[in-house]
């Protein structure tokens, strides 16, 4: 398939189920050999969200441990969140990491964007890499305080195969960070 190839007709499409945080929207698709299908998609607020990757310092990068309802266990990840209205990118991220980990930053790197199961969602993450931090609180939606865990960089090729440490999404920001890092002669 190339690049350029023509995306399928939209039929139709509907909200089918809704929640607080979901709404599934059913698709009715034509493509362009004229088979149909019927898709379902968790169709995201088109806000986009952030993942930030921040460096206390030269030697260390900042995880939060918190519950994650989807596992009913406690996680490491990074600093993480929707993009409120009339935001960017850098002002969530800033938002998010002062809300979890009550830090805030000066020096912000875009990594990059990324889908998260593009088959069936339809929202974008921004990772970000945060240096210059200054302590700064912000209050968040969290029931409890998150664990503030320092991570070494000397460590952090280990950090993969912490058994607490799983989301898809904190390990490919750990994977680009690193790579950054390393490009950067600073790791």
């Amino acid at each position: 398939m190339t690049k350029s190839a023509k995306l399928p007709e939209v039929i139709d499409a509907q909200i089918v189920a809704e929640s607080r945080l979901f709404k599934v929207e059913q698709l009715h698709l034509r493509f362009t050999n004229g088979a149909e299908r019927h898709y379902e998609r968790m169709k995201g607020s088109g806000r986009g969200s952030v993942m930030v990757v921040p460096l206390l310092d030269d030697h260390t990068l900042l995880l939060g441990r918190e519950y994650a309802a989807g596992l009913h266990a406690y996680e490491l990840g990074f600093p993480k969140g929707l993009i409120d209205p009339g935001e960017d990118a850098i002002e969530a991220a800033n938002r998010e990491l002062q809300e979890e980990i009550g830090y805030g930053a000066r020096d912000w790197t875009v990594l990059r964007e990324v889908s998260m199961a593009p088959g069936y969602f339809s929202a974008k993450m921004t990772l970000l890499i945060a240096r210059d931090l200054y302590p700064s609180r912000l209050e968040g939606d969290e029931p409890e305080p998150i664990e503030v865990v320092p991570w070494p960089l000397a460590r952090i090729n280990e950090l993969r195969y912490q058994k607490d440490f799983s989301e898809a999404r904190s390990l490919t920001a750990l994977l680009l960070a690193r790579d950054w890092l390393q490009e950067q002669a600073l790791l």
